[in-house]
C-alpha cells in the first residue's frame, strides 16, 4: 500500500513549562485506504494526535512527512497537510458556522480558490454522498445531532482529502445514528480515502477496523490488527479497555472470534447440524 502520512519520533507537549508531555515521542505511518480505530481513554493522547495529523499542532520535536517529504513549519507546508488530511470533530458544533447546509460545505473548496464550477461539483459531490441533497437549504443549527455529524463530515469530504480522522464520531448517537454512521464510513472507504475514527467503542473497532492504534498517558502503546490487541488483556487492562463482547462470548464458548452477532448465529446452526 502507499504510504501517506508518517510521523517519525514526534512528540508534543502544550504547556512548554509542564512536566509531562502530550504525546511521547511516537513513529507510525498511514498508508492508502486503512481503517484505523483509535482507542484510548480521555487524556490518553488521541486528540494531539489528530491535531498534529491535521497540522492544527506542530510538533514540539521530531518530524511529520507527507508523501515521504518533510512538513515545515511553514503556512503553505501546512495549508497543504489540512487539505489532504481532514479532521472532523467530536462536536460538530465546533465546526458549523453558515446558515446553510449548501453554504457550510462550500466553504472549503472556497476558500482554497478554486473555481465557481469545481466548487459545485465538490459540494453536489458532498450532499450526494452523505444524504443531504434535501437539507441543503435548512439551518446546521436546526438539524439533528447525527445530521450535524453528516454535515461535519460533509465539510471535509468537499476538501477530496486522502486522510479523513474523525474524532468521537458516534458519540450522542442513537442506534439507528450509529447505524447511518458506519454506512457513511464504508461509503468513504469505497472512495479510497484513509479512515482513522478515535473511539471507545471496543465492539465497533473489533468489527470495523483493520488495524488498531492504542494510546495511554501519551504514548503509543500498541499499533496492531484488531485480533492482536484485543488478546493481550494485560494491555487492556492497563489501558482502561476491554475486549469487544463477541470476543467474551467466543472465549465463553471455545470458538473463533467473529466479526459480527449473525456470525455467531451461524456458527451455532452449523454446529447443531454437523
Amino acid at each position: 500500500m502507499k504510504e501517506l502520512l508518517a510521523f517519525e519520533q514526534v512528540s508534543y507537549q502544550y504547556d512548554s513549562g509542564g512536566e509531562r508531555e502530550a504525546l511521547f515521542p511516537l513513529s507510525v505511518r498511514l498508508c492508502e485506504g486503512e481503517k484505523i480505530a483509535v482507542l484510548g481513554s480521555n487524556g490518553a493522547g488521541k486528540s494531539t494526535f489528530f491535531l498534529l495529523a491535521n497540522g492544527v499542532l506542530t510538533p514540539r520535536s521530531g518530524t511529520i512527512l507527507l508523501d515521504g517529504e518533510p512538513v515545515g513549519k511553514k503556512e503553505k507546508q501546512r495549508m497543504q497537510l489540512r487539505r489532504r488530511v481532514g479532521l472532523v470533530f467530536q462536536d460538530p458544533d465546533v465546526q458549523l458556522l453558515a446558515g446553510t447546509v449548501e453554504e457550510e460545505i462550500s466553504f472549503g473548496p472556497m476558500n482554497l480558490g478554486l473555481p465557481e464550477a469545481e466548487v459545485r461539483r465538490r459540494v453536489e459531490m458532498a450532499l450526494e454522498s452523505l444524504g443531504l441533497a434535501a437539507y441543503r437549504r435548512r439551518g446546521p443549527q436546526y438539524l439533528s445531532g447525527g445530521e450535524k455529524r453528516r454535515v461535519a463530515i460533509a465539510d471535509v469530504l468537499a476538501m477530496e482529502p486522502e486522510i479523513m480522522l474523525l474524532d468521537e464520531p458516534a458519540s450522542n448517537l442513537d442506534p439507528a445514528g450509529q447505524a447511518l454512521l458506519e454506512e457513511t464510513l464504508e461509503s468513504l472507504h469505497q472512495k479510497g480515502i484513509t479512515l482513522l475514527v478515535a473511539t471507545h467503542d471496543v465492539d465497533f473497532a473489533w468489527r470495523w477496523a483493520d488495524r488498531i492504534l492504542v494510546f495511554h498517558n501519551g504514548r503509543l502503546e500498541q499499533d496492531a490488527p484488531p485480533h492482536a490487541v484485543f488478546a493481550q488483556e494485560e494491555l487492556l487492562s492497563r489501558c482502561g479497555l476491554e475486549q469487544p463482547l463477541l470476543w467474551k462470548v467466543a472465549k465463553a464458548l471455545k470458538i473463533p472470534v467473529p466479526k459480527r452477532p449473525e456470525e455467531l448465529a451461524d456458527y451455532e446452526i452449523r454446529r447443531k447440524t454437523e
